[in-house]
């Protein structure tokens, strides 16, 4: 059945909660995402020169991989990524497959199902991906405007969202996160929508926004448009999508998507990550 979720925007500064600018680090060429995994290590993918790296959240750098190519530890346009304590997974766009690293950055493999026979199981110019509690990946596909599952192992489960879901089918899927109740939450144009588990449509989030990015990391999803940001704390019944105050920064760099962890936000640009403290 399909639900529309209404939700409360707290955008008064009285209700806004304000950050402000802490540091900022790297230097990247055109950074497309990141992710910030529990052991404390923030993994970026870099479009401009076909990388990925990682830091700490001081801004230390610890170590990179890639560069163009279509060969092992090779990228043409990675898009996204995601990680876990152990494993880090990057959506290559342009190679039309999922890459996993270990958390040395290590390659470990690649998944890639364009070419097989099997129509139910393909997806090309991945642009999302991320990995749910139970270990299975998934992957939003913009070919065929589809969100796919597999299991630990690889082995393909389903698809949803394609055109035959009705009013949940993607029309212009942009970004994927997965919550901690492995709920699948999918920007498409200036929505949200979200699946469970077994790719069943749950609701329709409608924004209204502009939106460039979102992740989800521990229990707060974040959204963000070119220069502003959103966050709800899923871990409470009511989905109220809150803005951030955002103070200290005297430019307007243009963000890419952001994460939440506690009193803080990263927030990435196509140059560095910026980095806000709460001031509460």
């Amino acid at each position: 059945m399909k639900t529309f979720l209404t939700i409360i925007f707290f955008s008064a500064a009285a209700f806004c909660q304000t950050f402000t600018f802490d540091f900022s680090f790297g230097k990247f060429q055109k950074a497309s995402s990141f992710y910030l995994n529990s052991a404390g290590f923030l993994f970026i993918t870099d479009s401009g020169n076909d990388k990925l790296y990682k830091y700490d959240t001081l801004g230390t750098y610890v170590i990179e991989t890639g560069g163009y190519g279509w060969k092992e530890a090779a990228f043409d346009n990675p898009i996204d990524v995601f990680a876990t304590p152990l494993n880090i997974y990057v959506a290559d766009k342009n190679n039309h497959r999922i890459e996993r690293f270990d958390k040395d950055l290590n390659f470990i493999s690649q998944l890639s199902t364009r070419e097989g026979e099997n129509r139910d199981e393909q997806f090309g110019y991945p642009l999302g991906c991320a990995t749910s509690t139970q270990g299975d990946l998934f992957i939003l596909d913009s070919e065929n405007k589809r969100v796919l599952k597999f299991d630990l192992f690889g082995n393909f489960i389903q698809n949803f969202g394609g055109i035959d879901a009705g009013s949940f089918s993607l029309n212009n899927p942009a970004h994927l996160a997965v919550s901690a109740s492995d709920k699948i939450f999918v920007i498409d144009r200036s929505n949200i929508i979200v699946f469970d588990n077994y790719g069943n449509g749950l609701t329709k989030i409608e924004t209204g926004l502009n939106l460039k990015g979102m992740k989800i990391n521990f229990s707060f999803l974040t959204i963000n448009t070119d220069s502003e940001i959103y966050f709800a704390d899923l871990s409470v019944p009511e989905f109220e999508l809150k803005k951030v105050n955002m103070i200290g920064l005297d430019y307007k760099p243009g963000f890419v998507t952001s994460i939440m962890q506690k009193n803080k936000i990263y927030v990435l640009t196509e140059k560095e990550i910026l980095v806000f403290t709460s001031i509460k």
